[in-house]
């Protein structure tokens, strides 16, 4: 049965010589997996484009329920990027978050808000022109809601660990912060506020394990 939907590149893999299984976030069914056949070919690469992760999606897809692979009839992108390829610091941010994203987002229920979410994010990140330096400490606090853990005040972040009261007051403001706000942090401030903002998110999120695009990130803002 066809269905049109919204969603979200998390990430693909090569399957064969010439396809893709491509995992996408969508807002009817949750996470689902898609094989695309021939998008490495010599005459279709330029398609492969649209399976970049992050990339947002007017789909029209089968959906058989229960099965693990389903296919795409029609694609095309919802929102073309204008800075997030070009500014490096979105870029680096966009790689986190999408690292952050693929370890915590794993099941379908309420799947039409969080995909809306992810959606409504990465557009505002991409037209965003002040305080990207602080997008994806915004991003986390906002997540961790749509996952059932939180953040809705300061204790339930900081819960048994150390905070010095100046942080603490930032993690506050930054809870009831939206992306667009003036948020003037100092490097160190940030660095603080992200370590308690993923540890957590481990309290919660066993998995996680080691953020590969962390030290990327700490440097490209730093």
């Amino acid at each position: 049965m066809l269905h049109k939907t919204h969603g979200v590149v998390f990430r693909f893999t090569k399957y064969g010589d010439t396809s893709i299984i491509v995992n996408i976030f969508t807002e009817l069914f949750g996470m689902q997996a898609y094989i695309v056949n021939g998008v490495r070919s010599k005459s279709a690469r330029s398609r492969i484009a649209l399976y970049q992760p992050m990339m947002l999606l007017d789909l029209v897809v089968y959906h058989k329920e229960n099965a693990g692979i389903n296919r795409i009839k029609e694609i095309k992108c919802l929102y073309p990027y204008q800075s997030i390829p070009t500014d490096v610091r979105k870029s680096a941010i966009a790689m986190f978050l999408n690292e952050m994203i693929n370890k915590t987002i794993k099941e379908e229920s309420h799947a039409a808000d969080l995909c809306q979410f992810l959606i409504r994010s990465l557009i505002a990140l991409d037209s965003q022109t002040e305080g990207v330096e602080n997008f994806h400490l915004l991003f986390l606090l906002k997540l961790s809601r749509y996952l059932g853990f939180g953040a809705h005040n300061k204790n339930e972040v900081v819960g048994g660990r150390f905070a010095s009261e100046e942080i603490e007051a930032l993690l506050e403001t930054l809870i009831d912060t939206e992306y667009n706000a003036p948020l003037q942090l100092t490097n160190i401030q940030r660095r603080e506020l992200l370590e308690l903002i993923l540890k957590f998110y481990t309290d919660h999120i066993e998995t996680i394990g080691e953020v590969k695009s962390l030290p990327v990130l700490r440097d490209v803002l730093n």
